[in-house]
């Protein structure tokens, strides 16, 4: 039997024997893409494993939404750090964007 999906050391889920993550697969299913559509987005996969991806979250799918929400958490974090970090650089994109916005009036 084949191993579509693998827990590396630092937690991450990745399709098993590639660099592609089982997020990016979640993801685009969840968004309603087919398995078709989802291995036109990652060429390195096949359709089997793209399906075996598939399998692997409908089987574990509270384990695998807990750990989707989880780095969504992270995520946010680590981007109102950033911000903070460099509020110089948000404040003249968010002036740029009203300029913009205005131009486009």
């Amino acid at each position: 039997m084949n191993e579509y999906v693998r827990k590396l050391e630092n937690g991450a889920y990745r399709i098993a024997n590639t660099r592609v993550s089982l997020d990016s697969v979640v993801y685009a299913f969840r968004e309603g893409k087919t398995p078709e559509q989802i291995l036109d987005s990652f060429p390195s996969l096949n359709l089997e494993q793209v399906y075996g991806a598939i399998a692997f979250y409908l089987a574990n799918k509270q384990m695998i939404n807990e750990y989707l929400n989880q780095g969504e958490i992270e995520f946010e974090k680590l981007r109102q750090q950033w911000r903070v970090k460099n509020a110089p650089l948000y404040e003249k994109l968010r002036q740029a964007r009203e300029s913009m916005n205005a131009l486009q009036k």
